[in-house]
């Protein structure tokens, strides 16, 4: 386990993403620890560590961050143990993947990892040569580490795009990268068993890296998310659940919860519990197996 406490990676929103793990960590200690939907204890079946925060010096560089952040994760890669992180904007994935998918590294005996993305958006824009100075932005992981070899589009799924986007185009570069998209509107006519089929069909046996994006969730359910998408209804806690634990028998090597925005939460800290809750999922789904 470890913490990404990174928040210049998305400069439209309030840069206070950097207090999520801290304040994940604040509320764990109420949660409780058997995971009942898997029968399990977590805790007990598999032996974790929380290797604490990435260490950031240069915070308002977001390029060095990043740098940083994938030298972090090229260390776990080489103990070939999966890590559940939480965040921190949604750059630092670009990072973690940049050090578990390393070329000269072997956790993923050589093939390229399959996300499962679970967001309100996309984050492929490589049409933009930087977003607000970033160029590795929370804006651009989901192109670059396709860019890189790193990932594989066509196995991986993105899942739960809404909200009234900039361009009528918006989902556009996901399609030309060679993604599987599924947006909220598809999501909800779909439904959930078919949307999790596909899932386990493209994504086969490949690595897999979940990816969970705090602004999918509907804003009922996590209020104190950057890049709120409130006009349009997203997941619920059950939906969500559901697709993480879809892959409970899968070969999954990580995974990371992001955008949290702790200042801006409501008094019962709410959104760090959804958040921790989420992160519990992901741990349970590597137990699991």
């Amino acid at each position: 386990l470890a913490g990404v406490p990174h928040s210049t990676g998305n400069g439209t929103t309030e840069r206070d993403q950097h207090l999520g793990p801290r304040a994940v960590r604040h509320v764990s200690a109420g949660l409780r620890r058997v995971h009942l939907d898997f029968n399990i204890n977590p805790w007990k079946k598999k032996k974790f560590f929380d290797l604490g925060d990435v260490a950031l010096p240069h915070a308002n560089n977001n390029e060095k961050c990043i740098e940083d952040i994938t030298n972090f994760y090229k260390k776990i890669a080489k103990e070939k143990k999966p890590v559940v992180s939480i965040g921190g904007d949604h750059s630092i994935t670009g990072g973690i993947l940049q050090g578990l998918g390393s070329e000269n590294l072997k956790m993923t005996k050589g093939k390229k990892i399959s996300f499962l993305h679970i967001d309100a958006h996309t984050d492929t824009f490589s049409q933009l040569d930087h977003f607000m100075g970033a160029k590795k932005s929370a804006a651009h992981w989901g192109s670059y580490l396709v860019e890189q070899g790193i990932i594989d589009p066509k196995t991986s799924m993105q899942i739960g795009m809404r909200g009234n986007p900039r361009t009528l185009d918006w989902l556009q570069p996901s399609y030309d990268i060679g993604y599987n998209v599924v947006t909220m509107d598809e999501f909800k006519k779909r439904g959930i068993d078919e949307v999790i089929q596909e899932t386990l069909d493209k994504i086969g046996d490949n690595p897999i890296y979940i990816t969970f994006d705090l602004d999918s969730l509907d804003a009922s359910v996590a209020p104190a998310v950057s890049n709120i998408e409130p006009s349009f209804t997203g997941f619920t806690i059950d939906e969500a659940k559901a697709l993480i634990q879809s892959v409970k028998n899968k070969n999954v090597i990580g995974g990371d919860v992001v955008c949290l925005m702790p200042t801006k939460d409501q008094k019962n800290n709410i959104t760090s519990m959804v958040a921790a809750s989420i992160m519990f999922e992901i741990i349970s789904v590597i137990a699991y197996k």
